[in-house]
């Protein structure tokens, strides 16, 4: 979750009002200037499994059209949300940094839509094949960003190494995936991030983030009840098995001509989550056949990646995406309160009955700026009855 006072959060179905700003700049952010904002035209999404963790549309007032003002080429725009409490000024919360890919000038404003910052390092693609590293992640990472964007901050959540050594790496195209998650024409993942068992993206200020993949056991950073203050109306149960993974075989090289790593297997092992692979699918595939367990089924993932050069380091990076390929989609509407400090991977509490607290995991939120309610969609662990 983004910083926020804690007097704010305990105070947020009490909010005497939610007040909205935006600001645009032209020069890659030296420099800021306030523009004001339609009513109710600004709606923020943020989802881990998009291409841009932050995207949003609005409809910008009281600033010019064209190259020295909104344009879909250079200019930047912020939004921030605003909390308004008793005997107080406002507290504001980031709602993302954007790249405008589209500005079009209406009757009331300069509609835009706009796009994380990932979107503009994608767009810096190498424009010949070149290697990367070898070297520390910190400072291949610092080297590709500062490449694409550069003055934007890199910032290393707890549960990542920086330190880690990246071998040398072959990139063609695409920066992006160098940086995250890509694949060469083999299909082996060049990604650094993926390899250190974490992610990468551009958080709602603007800063480049590396972290480890969330997972259900992190801590939580906020409790959504019901009853007098809660924010929790109704939520609203959807379940899916989209993306359902329970057992990774993740494989490296060595480099210099030494034995392949791996692979390193993970698996839910749980024998009371609807997910369970069975007590050693890879050693004994026959065993939930002998034992009665006859609703054990595998769902099998492999990952190999080139930057992956230790056994641990396969275990580690098992285990993350065994984390995040694991529990069912739950949809959860919650009002009443809108939480602009909520990141996606954060783990809230639910009171999903009266009396009945359940963990869950943020996948995507979607708010209007100055609105009272927010939606969410979570993933929690299927357990069995």
């Amino acid at each position: 979750m983004l910083p926020i006072d804690a007097e704010a959060l305990a105070a947020l179905p009490q909010a005497l009002g939610r007040p909205y700003r935006a600001e645009w700049s032209n020069d890659g952010g030296t420099t800021w200037a306030p523009c004001g904002l339609a009513a109710g035209s600004a709606q923020v999404t943020a989802e881990r499994g998009a291409e841009v963790r932050y995207s949003a549309q609005a409809v910008l007032t009281g600033v010019p059209h064209g190259a020295a003002g909104i344009n879909s080429i250079s200019t930047n725009v912020r939004l921030w949300q605003g909390i308004s409490l008793p005997r107080t000024n406002p507290v504001w919360l980031p709602a993302g940094r954007y790249t405008v890919t589209r500005a079009a000038l209406g009757r009331t404003g300069i509609q835009v839509e706009l796009d994380g910052l990932e979107d503009e390092v994608r767009a810096a693609g190498f424009p010949t094949a070149r290697t990367v590293g070898p070297g520390l992640a910190r400072d291949l990472v610092a080297e590709l960003v500062g490449e694409a964007l550069p003055g934007v901050p890199i910032a290393w959540r707890d549960g990542v190494d920086p330190d880690t050594p990246v071998p040398q790496i072959m990139a063609t195209e695409d920066r992006w995936g160098v940086l995250a998650a890509g694949t060469d024409v083999s299909g082996t993942g060049t990604g650094i991030a993926a390899a250190l068992a974490g992610e990468i993206w551009v958080d709602a200020r603007g800063v480049v983030t590396v972290g480890p993949v969330p997972t259900l056991a992190d801590p939580v950073v906020w409790r959504v009840g019901r009853g007098a203050g809660g924010v929790l109306v109704e939520p609203q149960e959807e379940q899916s098995s989209d993306g359902l993974i329970n057992l990774w075989a993740v494989s490296g090289e060595a480099g210099d001509g030494a034995p392949a790593i791996g692979p390193a297997y993970a698996w839910d092992d749980d024998p009371n989550s609807l997910t369970y692979a069975g007590p050693d699918p890879v050693g004994d595939p026959l065993a939930p056949q002998r034992q009665g367990l006859y609703w054990v089924r595998q769902r099998v993932g492999r990952h190999s990646s080139a930057l992956i050069t230790t056994a641990d380091q396969a275990a580690t990076v098992a285990r993350s995406r065994l984390a995040d390929s694991l529990g069912v989609q739950s949809s959860l509407a919650l009002t009443a309160a809108c939480n602009a400090a909520l990141e996606p991977g954060d783990v809230v509490e639910v009171e999903t009955a009266p009396g009945v607290w359940e963990r869950h995991l943020i996948d995507s939120l979607s708010w209007t700026l100055g609105a009272a309610s927010m939606s969410c969609r979570t993933r929690t662990t299927a357990r069995r009855l």
